[in-house]
């Protein structure tokens, strides 16, 4: 939950001062506060950061909605968080004087979690405290985080644009339940006062509260205040306890002079400034702030373009991928400004979608302040800066992968099955791309992707015309494809693939510098100039001898297969079954079929190795009944390496253990 507060003003309908009503969390919300108060002691201090966010938005939303509705702003223009730390009463209070809450989105907004994939989220989970706190961290602890160091939480807060009656106090001691009642609150916004744990209070240490600002939120859009540095700690103490979400710096609800306040943080945003004023840690803190993240990012991009158009850029790769980045429905984009004012989260118009894993700030001059994502969806300005972005994340990616290509191995780790989606998505940067595509290869003897096409090319064989590649059930399967025996015998390297995304991606390559990708698995292989002159002999040889046992295992397997041939792949295995070039392949119609749809009847080739003891034996049984058998076990066998699931598994088992049974039967003696 990144943010607590709602985004458009309404008018509520206020229920009695004296309603109040005690409701019991949403079951996703009571297992994250567990998690939060056993598992996050190492980070405990992130919580500020959280709270601080949640303030930071609040004040951008209703700085946005005051752009239709300006009286919203009327009665205190200066937007702004404040923060009072009371070591004597042992408590801290974060307050803004944002879009505030009604009683309804206080019960909403801080009962349940609305996240799409909270379910899978939890499902992730699991005893190990270090992974559960990572994973939380992806999920961003946002409001709940309050309880990492506080035995109770209250919150009060009034909706922008609401009477004063219509405010709302919330409370809750992480027990399961929490009460909510309306109250009269003369200011808008909303105050979070949290009442910490005995072993927490370090946390209401003013000094200590300045440096964690310092530290997170320094570079956040507005002002974070706290009492001046000079003032006497009884005068806070005997203050703080009087001050509510109404109470502004200069006066308290008394009408009295309160503390002097002073800005703690720069209150400039980050990405406004020049990149020579910006220290790698400061990047580094404004990545955590805005991705919600304990870890650093592996890179990021600040650019400001002037000229025809005007937009300033502030681009993340993070080092990690969150739980919910194969999921739909899950947060996307970047956050959009106009002119610094804040418009919306999770714009996913400024980059296309096997590039959504990059976090960041755009901030336009030329869009209008009321754009929707309606309008964005077909401004041309914002697909020109799409095309910018784009061209900017990809040449981030490449002095990656050039500069530091360990940062670069942890970053195809995590996202490489997401970029490999521009491959067919994005035809016009897939020259970009391509470069930046990971292998596991023949020429390793592990299954490490870390093999680029310019490697492989470095290690091409004289002669050689083709890039080789191999997609199997997983890499160990590529690596153990019989399709590739005799390339690896001839040294020749080949591209190992074993994801699902694999031979859609690779269907839409065609080549790379020149030299075409070539599926060793379908078709020709097109060796060239990789065949001599004795091997062409050796091959038509092979032909010649075997043309009448080819016949007899097409005849035993009819349809099922559209020719037999003499293999030019086999080394050591007896039969594979080779595909169409345009084919489409097993995984990929177990895919479509599951999806409903139907594909069409594929009917491959059978190659098979004439000199293999297993087909040498073949051609010496004369009982046709027997041939037809091991010829359909042949067949089997050989859709079974290719990862294929077998029409009739009893059938072929019965079958493998007749033949079994005959070669293990002594023979008979000579009567």
């Amino acid at each position: 939950m990144a943010s607590m507060e709602s985004e458009h003003p309404r008018q509520p309908n206020p229920e009695p001062a004296s309603a109040r009503e005690t409701h019991g969390f949403q079951a996703e919300v009571r297992e994250l506060l567990k998690l939060m108060i056993h598992s996050l002691y190492s980070h405990r201090e992130i919580f500020l950061r959280e709270l601080i966010s949640n303030a930071s938005d609040a004040c951008d939303r209703l700085r946005f909605a005051a752009i239709a509705h300006s009286a919203l702003l009327a009665d205190d223009p200066e937007l702004g968080i404040r923060i009072d730390a009371d070591p004597a009463a042992g408590t801290l209070t974060i307050t803004d004087n944002g879009i505030g809450m009604t009683r309804e989105e206080a019960v909403a907004n801080l009962g349940t979690i609305a996240r799409s994939g909270t379910a899978e989220f939890f499902r992730s989970l699991s005893g190990d405290e270090q992974k559960a706190s990572q994973l939380i961290g992806q999920f961003g602890v946002g409001f709940y985080s309050a309880f990492i160091v506080a035995e109770r939480v209250e919150v009060r807060s009034r909706k922008a644009g609401t009477p004063a009656e219509a405010g709302v106090r919330w409370e809750s001691g992480a027990d399961g339940e929490f009460t909510v009642e309306t109250v009269s609150q003369a200011a808008r916004g909303t105050s979070v006062t949290l009442h910490l744990k005995a072993d927490a209070r370090e946390f209401a240490d003013p000094m200590r509260v300045r440096g964690l600002i310092r530290r997170y939120s320094d570079h956040i859009g507005f002002a974070v205040r706290m009492p001046k540095e000079g003032e006497a700690r009884e005068a806070a103490s005997a203050r703080a306890g009087t001050r509510g979400p109404e109470a502004r710096p200069g006066t308290d609800m008394s009408g009295e002079a309160s503390l002097e306040y002073e800005v703690v943080n720069q209150a400039k945003a980050l990405w406004t400034l020049p990149r020579t004023q910006i220290s790698d840690e400061e990047y580094r803190q404004f990545y955590q702030y805005l991705a919600h993240d304990f870890t650093d990012p592996l890179a990021w991009s600040h650019n400001k373009v002037e000229g025809k158009r005007e937009y300033t850029s502030l681009l993340y790769l993070p080092a990690r991928a969150p739980f919910d980045l194969w999921q739909r429905e899950g947060a996307r984009g970047v956050k959009l400004y106009v002119r610094r004012v804040f418009i919306m989260d999770d714009a996913e118009q400024f980059l296309p979608q096997y590039l959504r894993f990059v976090k960041g700030v755009v901030d336009s001059s030329d869009l209008p302040l009321n754009v929707s994502r309606e309008i964005l969806q077909q401004d041309p300005e914002v697909e020109a800066i799409r095309s910018g972005l784009t061209k900017r994340v990809l040449d981030l990616l490449a002095r990656l992968a050039k500069d530091e290509p360990d940062k670069y191995a942890t970053f195809w780790k995590e996202f490489g099955a997401v970029l490999k989606e521009g491959i067919a998505q994005d035809q016009a940067n897939q020259g970009s791309i391509l470069p930046l595509l990971r292998f596991a290869s023949t020429y390793n003897t592990d299954n490490t992707p870390s093999v680029g096409l310019a490697d492989y090319l470095a290690r091409l064989k004289p002669g050689q015309e083709r890039i080789y590649y191999v997609i199997g059930e997983s890499l160990e399967a590529a690596r153990g494809s019989p399709a590739i025996e005799r390339l690896r015998e001839r040294g020749l390297e080949v591209l190992l693939l074993g994801e699902r995304i694999d031979e859609w991606v690779m269907g839409q390559l065609q080549s790379y510098e020149g030299k075409r990708f070539k599926d060793a698995s379908r078709g020709d292989l097109e060796l060239g100039g990789l065949v001599n002159e004795a091997d062409r002999k050796e091959h038509d040889a092979q032909l010649k001898e075997s043309k009448g046992l080819l016949k007899r295992i097409k005849d035993a397997l009819g349809e099922r297969v559209v020719e037999v041939r003499v293999s030019e792949r086999l080394k050591e295995s007896p039969a594979c079954l080779v595909l169409g070039e345009h084919d489409l392949g097993e995984r990929l119609r177990r895919i479509l079929a599951a999806a409903g749809q139907k594909t069409p009847e594929v009917r491959p080739v059978l190659e098979v190795n004439v000199g293999h003891p297993l087909v040498s034996y073949l051609d010496g049984v004369t009982d046709s009944e027997q041939f037809t058998e091991l010829a359909q076990l042949l067949y089997d066998q050989a859709s079974l390496a290719e990862g294929a699931t077998l029409a009739n598994a009893p059938q072929y088992v019965q079958r493998l253990n007749r033949l079994l049974v005959r070669l293990a039967a002594p023979p008979r003696a000579a009567s």
